[in-house]
């Protein structure tokens, strides 16, 4: 931008992850309304946080209380929605934390635009892969008994497209597996990858 530049600080990434005693990186969760984000993400943190893992839950519906309360569903404000949450969670990981961000990020484009916010393999995507049937079938908030009804328009899954992720570092079933098991599987991953 035109009359701004970096302002280089004393203290970096390096020195708050060694504050930390662990590396910072990003568990980026996507995947539709339903199909257990939010609540794989609150168990993920409440582990590494047994673990003495410093962390931060960004959670989609809780940023649009605040960060994001002036953003609709439309195209355009739900790609405006992932890219203020992807320039937080890089803060996040310059403090030297472990971020949860738990965001239905229906678009490809956009998740991969928040990916190259951060050098490689600090942006771990874990698809959350559940039907569609079974997510309508839990819709633990309504949502979709609201979209099929026309309460609610350009809702992912119904009147709005979801992308699945052609290459996730992880990928967890929660219409196959428990959720511990699914826990389990991503804190595996992070400890064999060296991340904890």
């Amino acid at each position: 931008m035109k009359n701004i530049s970096w302002q280089k600080t004393i203290i970096n990434k390096r020195h708050r992850q060694r504050l930390h005693g662990h590396k910072s990186f990003v568990l980026w969760f996507t995947g539709l309304s339903g199909s257990g984000k939010s609540t794989l993400a609150n168990k993920v943190e409440a582990k590494l946080n047994s673990m003495q893992v410093s962390t931060y839950l960004l959670d989609g519906d809780n940023l649009r209380h605040g960060l994001n309360k002036d953003l609709g569903f439309s195209k355009k404000d739900r790609k405006e929605n992932i890219r203020r949450i992807g320039e937080v969670a890089k803060l996040f990981v310059d403090a030297g934390l472990a971020v949860i961000a738990s965001s239905i990020s229906p678009f490809a484009k956009d998740r991969e635009a928040v990916r190259n916010l951060f050098p490689n393999g600090e942006f771990i995507e874990i698809y959350t892969e559940c039907s569609l049937k079974e997510c309508e079938r839990r819709d633990p908030k309504n949502l979709y008994k609201k979209a099929r009804n026309g309460e609610i328009s350009h809702f992912t899954g119904i009147s709005s497209p979801y992308e699945p992720p052609e290459h996730p570092e992880i990928i967890v079933n929660t219409e196959e597996m428990t959720i511990g098991q699914c826990v389990n599987k991503i804190i595996t991953y992070l400890m064999l990858k060296g991340y904890i």
